[in-house]
């Protein structure tokens, strides 16, 4: 015989309506307390910031029984706010790239609403500050896609609330006209230093800092000034040493003959392939000892910083685990997609 609970979205849960629809409570609180405590501490530096973090549950047993909500868990981490973070941006982005399509007609309303919130917010935030055009084209792209199956038709009509259709429809339509009036604007002519402007040395720092590939070729295709830069070896040898061990590096290159580091890079990415971790400036992490998914730089309150018993426990059994890190694709992995 099926339970019945009071609350009959959840067993011992607290909901409250609000204008986006049924939320958890708790979830609302935690969400408000990270807003507040953000916009008091906006001043002051990371290393004060507020702590968004989601406790997850890695594998269900007769002792740990439950699911991880997708929409609880992007709000808990303030993925909206991650966004107008310069080190976050690209891991937002390509989390979108792998939900926003045909994948995203199957989750729930609340994940939808969810994701398209941090999209309109994604558009929103490349066009005020022109950065990433390509990567907001991407999603752009898969958006007109979504937008065409939703309109897919299952007995007449599209499948799930018509209502929900047609506040996603609305969502979509907002961003892809915020999309089309996007323009990259040229400096002012009063402005100075322009990059090009910059001593040799410092155009070099900035190529270095490039970790992708695509974008040293576009860099080199701006002009002939920085083509000459991103021709050098030791741009492409640090990119080597960046994406790749030692070990690695050694099976390619071989000894006692000049070498092509350009060369060696494309023939260890075509080999080995490249670490989905290191393509981001920052990543999501995941805490070995309380289940826990944070942002590194920000951190979390873990047990084995408030519990000196499970400590002490821990260094007798050989020191903490550093966290693991959590690409897009591991993320998506902890939910029933």
């Amino acid at each position: 015989m099926p339970f019945i609970s009071k609350d009959w979205r959840s067993p011992g849960e607290t909901w409250v309506k609000t204008q986006e629809g049924w939320e958890k409570k708790k979830v609302l609180e935690k969400c408000k307390s990270i807003r507040e405590q953000g916009s008091v501490e906006e001043s002051e530096e990371s290393d004060n910031a507020v702590q968004p973090y989601c406790q997850i549950t890695i594998k269900c047993t007769r002792e740990i029984a439950g699911f991880n909500e997708l929409d609880e868990a992007v709000k808990r981490l303030d993925f909206r706010s991650a966004v107008h973070d310069v080190r976050r941006f690209n891991y937002i982005c390509a989390l979108l790239d792998l939900l926003v399509g045909q994948q995203m007609t199957t989750l729930s309303g609340c994940a939808q609403k969810a994701l398209l919130a941090m999209l309109e917010e994604v558009a929103a935030h490349a066009i005020a500050i022109q950065h990433n055009p390509r990567g907001l084209r991407k999603l752009i792209t898969k958006l007109h896609a979504l937008s065409a199956a939703e309109r897919a038709a299952c007995w007449g009509g599209p499948l799930g609330s018509q209502l929900l259709w047609h506040q996603h429809a609305a969502t979509i339509e907002r961003i892809l006209s915020m999309a089309a009036k996007m323009q990259i604007h040229e400096p002012s002519p009063d402005t100075h230093p322009l990059l090009l402007q910059l001593p040799e040395e410092c155009l070099r720092e900035v190529i270095l800092r490039l970790s992708d590939h695509k974008d040293l070729t576009s860099t080199s295709q701006a002009c002939n000034q920085l083509a000459v830069l991103v021709d050098e070896q030791r741009v492409w040898k640090e990119l080597c040493r960046f994406h790749f061990t030692m070990q690695q590096i050694e099976m390619v290159v071989e000894k006692d003959k000049k070498v092509d580091w350009k060369q060696v890079y494309h023939s260890l990415r075509k080999t080995f392939g490249l670490r989905e971790d290191r393509q981001y400036a920052e990543t999501l992490s995941l805490c070995r000892h309380c289940r826990c998914l944070f942002w590194r730089s920000l951190g979390h309150p873990c047990i084995a910083d408030q519990c000196p018993e499970y400590r002490a426990r821990l260094q007798e059994a050989g020191g903490l685990l550093p966290p693991s890190p959590v690409p897009p694709s591991a993320f998506l992995k902890f939910f029933s997609l």
